[in-house]
């Protein structure tokens, strides 16, 4: 080997070493940094007839393909588990539990000690009065349910609206890159910190949507849903489009044709494909509040408030009601008709006969609604047939909750158990959810980066870069030795 072929190799020993030890400092300040994939230096011994020595062939992204995909996986999960939660303690808190004071039962039972209370005293304005209180706060109570149920399915539609654009926004993102990545990888150039951006935005995609990420030639990548839409594979991505409603009212259904599904690259899909090609992640999970959830919730209310006014409506009850007519509870000041019991929680409201601040008498609850005169004052049959039906077994009118007897404090006390089950059972999937997904991120995170390591090959490097700057050492000297004879 000549002096000059020694001098090279160790030159390209000098030049990998540097190359090495900065590829390790990347990765050691890099250990926490979220995404990033630690790279290594690729070496290869060059040919002999260049004199031989090493050649850099490139930096390589270790990335653990399995465990990525996995990790994204498990986030769309507790995305979709995270949104279903929160949604059903909204509406467990807005109904209330038996340890609040503000709870649906609670009020129901306030209301009926009123009631109880006027019946021993029917000439007491005073407690005439709680009477009005208590029904009016209970109806409130009823209004505000039914508005939070509502007011979950607006937030979810814009929601749906949000994570659509940012879906195809991320896509865009991920387009752009992918032509980057492929333009540095055909020049030679190392395109480790784009993939490192890209990985970062798919991850964002996974969460809205569960994907998968399926390599392609030079660096790039195509994503799919796992239901097999086709989100992006070439140069131009998908596009997503939606009609957001705003607000999303009482009625406003699919089937009606005042709420829309999505748009997959200007097709409107139906349920059915929706279902098939975005299930999962926060999408779906806000599709499934809107269209089904919060509606079952809405039809369960909407049954109690019918149930309510059923009870005390009844010219049984107050003789003075004509068939079909309100009774102490309306529907907004108009009698009640079975086909409109969609909505009907959110229009309850107490007689304003019985309202002195609405023009009303209070002797009415005594009396009876349509009373002309206030009658006796220590007559109490109305009222004692109201606390009776109040409490009575009996099978509700509605027919969107099951038509077994039950009391109002039974039925009450059913709408409650059903939202905490909810709420505790999505809770507990919610947690099961996170459990997996922080195990595949701490895998993941310590499939990455470990310092220990990287300090051991900064140590090698530095012993080859010694052992190299010695041979360049020793064969200048020997090149200066042959100069001076010469």
């Amino acid at each position: 080997m000549s002096i000059s072929a020694a001098i090279s190799n160790a030159v390209s020993g000098l030049t990998a070493a540097s190359r090495g030890t900065e590829t390790v400092s990347t990765n050691i300040a890099n250990a926490r940094t979220e995404g990033y994939a630690r790279r290594e230096l690729e070496l290869s011994a060059r040919i002999y007839e260049r004199g031989g020595g090493v050649s850099i062939d490139g930096v390589r992204r270790m990335v653990n393909a399995s465990l990525l995909a996995d990790n994204r996986l498990a986030r769309a999960q507790l995305g979709s588990a995270d949104t279903i939660a929160s949604f059903h303690a909204a509406l467990e808190d807005a109904i209330g539990t038996a340890t609040q004071a503000g709870s649906l039962g609670n009020l129901l039972t306030a209301f009926d000690a009123a009631v109880v209370s006027a019946a021993a005293r029917p000439d007491s304005d005073t407690r005439l009065s709680a009477v009005l209180d208590t029904a009016q706060t209970l109806a409130q109570k009823i209004n505000s349910i039914a508005n939070t149920i509502q007011s979950a399915r607006t937030s979810a539609e814009q929601t749906i609206a949000n994570d659509v654009a940012r879906l195809n926004s991320a896509l865009d993102q991920v387009t752009s890159l992918n032509k980057q990545i492929a333009s540095l990888t055909a020049r030679g150039k190392d395109a480790s910190s784009m993939m490192d951006s890209r990985q970062a935005v798919i991850d964002g995609i996974s969460a809205i949507v569960p994907i998968r990420q399926v390599p392609r030639d030079h660096g790039q990548v195509a994503l799919f849903t796992t239901g097999g839409a086709v989100l992006l594979d070439g140069t131009n991505p998908a596009r997503v489009g939606f009609s957001r409603a705003d607000p999303v009212t009482v009625g406003m259904s699919l089937a009606a044709g005042t709420l829309s599904n999505l748009t997959f690259n200007d097709s409107q899909l139906t349920s059915f494909q929706q279902a098939a090609m975005f299930s999962g992640g926060t999408l779906g999970a806000n599709f499934a509040i809107r269209d089904d959830l919060a509606p079952e919730y809405q039809r369960q209310i909407d049954a109690y408030a019918r149930d309510l006014y059923d009870r005390v409506s009844s010219p049984e009850v107050d003789t003075t009601l004509p068939t079909g007519g309100p009774g102490l509870f309306t529907d907004d000041q108009s009698a009640f008709l079975p086909a409109n019991e969609s909505g009907f929680a959110n229009r309850l409201a107490v007689s304003a006969l019985v309202d002195p601040t609405s023009g009303g008498q209070l002797w009415r609850i005594r009396a009876g609604m349509n009373a002309g005169v206030p009658g006796e004052v220590g007559e109490s049959s109305l009222l004692n047939k109201m606390s009776a039906v109040l409490s009575a077994s009996r099978a509700p009118g509605s027919t969107n909750i099951s038509s077994s007897l039950r009391t109002l404090h039974s039925l009450t006390a059913e709408i409650s158990s059903n939202a905490a089950s909810s709420r505790i059972r999505s809770e507990a999937t919610a947690l099961q959810n996170t459990t997996h997904y922080e195990s595949l991120r701490t895998a993941l995170l310590a499939d990455g980066v470990d310092t220990d390591k990287e300090m051991e090959s900064l140590l090698a490097l530095e012993q080859a870069y010694s052992a190299n700057a010695k041979v360049f050492q020793t064969a200048n000297d020997m090149l200066d030795t042959i100069l001076r004879l010469t």
